[in-house]
């Protein structure tokens, strides 16, 4: 199939002061979460690398729409601000090595980066991979602490969206299911 995406293109739910990210958790972290608006440590681990998703479809094949693990039960919606994800972007580093960069030219990049770049191919309704790519976002150090403290304006626990689009798909209604999906726009800076 030929398409005229760019192969790396950020495509999110957003509007002019905030931006919609996801994330799979345990009732535990999910249960905090929701009841403080933010991550609550603990459960919430601030010492450990999160990674945020502005793809649904992407979210839901890491997660398994829900059913994957009980670590990945709850998908929460997250919508941060604006100013809080161009941080991320500006202070980032890919997680795997650029080809022109030297192997110590890329060690020191990511040694002074509290933010990971990965770029993996984005999913179809089936949740099988399409020739462009998805952006996840790895926060550690100070990153994690400004995502918590700063960022988050509200967190929403849209597992039960996730699971009534899967039983649709496992209906095959697929146009219903479609219908579903938040609408994510190409991502303008």
């Amino acid at each position: 199939m030929i398409t005229n995406i760019p192969t790396q293109q950020i495509r999110a739910a957003y509007n002019d002061k905030t931006i919609r990210v996801y994330q799979a958790y345990s009732h535990s972290i999910a249960n905090a979460a929701i009841k403080h608006q933010t991550f609550v440590s603990p459960p919430f681990k601030m010492e450990r690398m999160t990674w945020i998703k502005p793809s649904f479809l992407w979210m839901m094949y890491r997660a398994g729409w829900g059913f994957k693990d009980d670590g990945q039960n709850r998908i929460l919606a997250i919508d941060i601000t604006l100013e809080g994800f161009e941080w991320a972007l500006a202070h980032s580093c890919l997680s795997h090595r650029d080809p022109s960069l030297s192997e110590e030219e890329w060690q020191q990049r990511k040694d002074h980066s509290p933010v990971r770049i990965q770029w993996d191919p984005e999913r179809d309704l089936l949740l099988q991979p399409l020739e462009h790519r998805a952006i996840q976002i790895g926060l550690s150090k100070e990153a994690v602490q400004r995502y918590v403290n700063q960022w988050i304006v509200s967190i929403t626990d849209i597992t039960p969206l996730a699971h009534q689009i899967h039983g649709l798909i496992q209906q095959n209604k697929m146009q219903a299911a479609s219908l579903l999906l938040p609408k994510e726009t190409v991502y303008i800076r």
